[in-house]
C-alpha cells in the first residue's frame, strides 16, 4: 500500500512523538480502506460525529481503544459453540483459555460464584437466563420423576406435556412504562409471548416502587421468576427486599442490571443495593456503564451454574471470542481503582445534572435519582419526546425520548427524555458541566415549538428552534467538547485528510441526513434556486449538472460542527 496512512503518519513523526494506540488504529483503518474505502471513511466519520456532539444517552459510552483493539483480529475465525472444554469442535483451546479468562476476570469483579460470558446482547442473556431458570426448575425435576436424564428420551406425548408445562409459568418483572425493558414480558417481545406476564408498575404518585405492593402481587402471582432491573428508573433498588419476597413465593429472584453494572463493580450500588449477592441470576450488558464492547454476560449462584452453561445450545450458537476476548479486557480495567472513582463520579454527576434541571424548571420523575439516568417531563415545554429529542439534536445533544409511568402519549412518541452521564463522565466532565448541560437543555426546549403539517395541524413528531437559539447552543456545545476531547491519542485532521476525501457525487446526503450538519431541505433549495442565492449556513462552491439533477458542494460548515470536507448535495434527492 504506497498511499498507507501508517506509512506516512511514520515518516512525519519523531520517535517519541508516535503514539501506539493511534498507530494501531492506523494499521486497521489502512487494511480496512485498502479493501473497502468508504468503511474506512465512515469510522472516521463515525469518530468525528462523537465528537460532535453531547452524547445524554444513558446506555451508551465509549469503550477504550484496547477493548476495541481486542476485538480487531483472527479470533473471529474460531467457532466454539459449548463452554470452555466441552465444544462442539475441536481446537478450542485458545478460545477455551480467553472465555475462562474472561469469566474468572467477571467472578473477581462482582463477587459472583460463575460468570457465562457468551451473550452477544442483552436480550440474548436475558433468554439464556430464562431458560436456564425453566430447565432448572421446571425440566429437570420433571424428567427426573419420569426416570429420565434428557428430553431426547421423552415420548412426544410426554414431550408435549412437558413443553406445555414449561410454556404456561409466570414471570413478574416491572411494566415497561414504568421503566422496564421490552425483555421483561412486553407483549411486542418474546418474552411477552413465552411466559405469563404479570407485570408490576411505579406507584402512580411518587413514581417509586412500592415494595409492600409487589410482595402482596407476587403472594397473589405466586410466579416463577421474579425479574428487578430497569431500563428507565431513576432510583436505586433494594435487592435484599426482592430477595426476601421471592423466597416467600418460592420464585426466582433475576435481576437486569445491564444499566447499572458499572455502578455496581465500582462499588456505588453495594449492601441491599448490590444484584449479584442477593439474586439468583444477574443478566447484564457490557457496553453501558461498564465501558465494554457491545455484548452481554449472566452471572449466578452455583446451582444454576450448569443450565446457564448450556445457552448454546439451548439459545444461542457459536459465541463471538473475539468479543470475549475484549469482555475479559474490560473487566479487567474495571478492577482498577480509577474505575471506581469513574462509577462515583457518574452518580455525582447525575444527581448534579438532576439538581441543576431542577433550578431550570423543570420537572423530573421521583424528583432526582440515584444512578446513572434521569427522566426528564417535556410536556410543561408543550412538547413529546419525540419533538424534544429531535430538538435537542438539532443543536448538538443527542439523547432518546423515554416513556414515563401511565405515559398518554405511548411508547412511540412519548412524554419524557431519558438523559444519562456515562459517557460525558467518561470524557472527563464534572458537577460544572453538569450545570452548563442543563441549562442547554432549557434553553432549546423552551425555544423549540411544534411545526405544522401540510394540513395546517401542529405535528406530534417535528419541531424547531429558532436559528439564533440554534446557533448559540451549538456555539457552547463546540466549546464545550473542545475542552473534552474523545480518544485525544487519534489525531483527527490526519484521519480526515487520509480516509474522507470523497469524489464528488459520492458523499451524496440525503433528506433524512441534513439535521446533523444544520443545512435544512429550506436551505438546500434556496441554493439550488435559479439564481443560486447562498443561504446563512450553505455556501455553494461549485455547481454542475448530471442529467437532470442539479450538483451542488457545500462546506460541511454546520452550527454544530467544524468546517470539513465538501459534502455534495443531489436536486434529486428532495
Amino acid at each position: 500500500m504506497n498511499n498507507s496512512a501508517l506509512r506516512a503518519y511514520l515518516s512525519t513523526r519523531a520517535p517519541d512523538q508516535i503514539h501506539s494506540a493511534f498507530v494501531a488504529y492506523l494499521a486497521n483503518l489502512d487494511l480496512v480502506a485498502h479493501q473497502f474505502p468508504q468503511i474506512a471513511s465512515d469510522i472516521v466519520q463515525e469518530l468525528i460525529d462523537q465528537r460532535s456532539y453531547v452524547k445524554l444517552i444513558a446506555s451508551e459510552n465509549y469503550s477504550s481503544l484496547a477493548v476495541q483493539a481486542a476485538m480487531a483480529n483472527l479470533l473471529t475465525d474460531k467457532y466454539a459453540e459449548g463452554f470452555p472444554h466441552h465444544r462442539y469442535y475441536g481446537g478450542c483451546q485458545n478460545v477455551d483459555s480467553i472465555e475462562s479468562a474472561a469469566a474468572a476476570e467477571a467472578c473477581a469483579l462482582f463477587g459472583a460464584e460463575h460468570a457465562y460470558v457468551q451473550p452477544h446482547s442483552g436480550a440474548d442473556a436475558n433468554l439464556v437466563a430464562f431458560w436456564a431458570i425453566l430447565s432448572r426448575q421446571i425440566e429437570m425435576p420433571t424428567l427426573s420423576s419420569l426416570g429420565v436424564t434428557a428430553a431426547t428420551h421423552l415420548s412426544e406425548e410426554q414431550w408435549e406435556v412437558l413443553r406445555q408445562k414449561m410454556g404456561n409459568q409466570k414471570l413478574m418483572g416491572l411494566d415497561y412504562f414504568s421503566g422496564g425493558h421490552l425483555t421483561h414480558g412486553y407483549r411486542q417481545n418474546v418474552s411477552g409471548r413465552m411466559f405469563r406476564v404479570v407485570s408490576y408498575a411505579v406507584d402512580r404518585d411518587t413514581g417509586l416502587l412500592d415494595y409492600a405492593a409487589i410482595e402482596a402481587q407476587a403472594k397473589r402471582e405466586r410466579p416463577l421468576i421474579l425479574l428487578a432491573g430497569y431500563s428507565a428508573y431513576p432510583r436505586s433498588i433494594n435487592f435484599r427486599i426482592f430477595r426476601e419476597i421471592a423466597d416467600k413465593v418460592g420464585a426466582v429472584l433475576m435481576a437486569d442490571m445491564a444499566h447499572f453494572a458499572g455502578l455496581v463493580a465500582g462499588g456505588v450500588f453495594t449492601g441491599d443495593e448490590d444484584p449479584v449477592r442477593w439474586s439468583h441470576i444477574v443478566t447484564s450488558t457490557t457496553h453501558k456503564t461498564l465501558r465494554g464492547p457491545r455484548g452481554a454476560f449472566i452471572l449466578c449462584k452455583k446451582e444454576f451454574a450448569e443450565a446457564v452453561d448450556k445457552g448454546c445450545p439451548l439459545v444461542l450458537g457459536g459465541p463471538l471470542p473475539h468479543v470475549m476476548a475484549a469482555k475479559a479486557v474490560a473487566f479487567r480495567e474495571a478492577r482498577n481503582a480509577a474505575f471506581k472513582t469513574y462509577a462515583h463520579a457518574v452518580r455525582d454527576n447525575a444527581r448534579a445534572l438532576a439538581d441543576a434541571c431542577i433550578q431550570q424548571g423543570m420537572q423530573l420523575q421521583t424528583g432526582g435519582t440515584d444512578n446513572h439516568l434521569l427522566l426528564l417531563d417535556v410536556r410543561p415545554f408543550g412538547l413529546t419526546g419525540r419533538q424534544a429529542e429531535r430538538a435537542l439534536i438539532d443543536c448538538g445533544v443527542t439523547l432518546n425520548r423515554n416513556s414515563l409511568p401511565f405515559d398518554p402519549n405511548g411508547a412511540w412518541l412519548t412524554s419524557g427524555l431519558r438523559i444519562g452521564t456515562p459517557a460525558v463522565t467518561s470524557l472527563g466532565m464534572g458537577p460544572e458541566e453538569m450545570k452548563r448541560i442543563a441549562r442547554l437543555i432549557a434553553r432549546v426546549l423552551g425555544a423549540a415549538t411544534p411545526v405544522r403539517t401540510k394540513t395546517g395541524a401542529l405535528s406530534k413528531s417535528a419541531a424547531e428552534v429558532p436559528g439564533e437559539v440554534r446557533s448559540s447552543v451549538c456555539s457552547e456545545v463546540r466549546e464545550l467538547l473542545a475542552r473534552f476531547t474523545l480518544y485525544p491519542e487519534l489525531d483527527e485532521p490526519f484521519l480526515r485528510a487520509h480516509f474522507t476525501r470523497r469524489p464528488a457525487g459520492q458523499n451524496t446526503c440525503r433528506r433524512r441526513d441534513l439535521n446533523p450538519y444544520g443545512v435544512t431541505p429550506t436551505d438546500f433549495e434556496s441554493v439550488v434556486s435559479a439564481s443560486f442565492t447562498t443561504s446563512a449556513r450553505a455556501q455553494p462552491i461549485t455547481r454542475g449538472t448530471k442529467g437532470t439533477a442539479v450538483h451542488v458542494v457545500f462546506l460541511r460548515e454546520a452550527p454544530c460542527l467544524p468546517l470539513r470536507e465538501p459534502l455534495f448535495f443531489s436536486h434529486e434527492e428532495f
